[in-house]
């Protein structure tokens, strides 16, 4: 799909197409770390999640 609208985008406004296959892979490189810091910080939350639903948990089971 998304290189069907990469094509008709081509046709329409090359100079626009030839700017995004030139910008994209910057623009990942400078988001990359954000998405890194995300899994990071997904990570801490569900290990506090874990560690304060593990009483439950525990209970539950018995």
């Amino acid at each position: 799909m998304k290189l069907l609208l990469f094509f008709i985008l081509l046709v329409l406004c090359w100079p626009l197409a030839v700017a995004l296959v030139i910008l994209y892979p910057l623009i990942w490189l400078i988001l990359l770390p954000f998405r890194i810091v995300g899994f990071a910080v997904e990570g801490v939350l569900q290990l506090i999640l874990g560690i304060f639903t593990l009483p439950g948990r525990i209970l539950r089971s018995a």
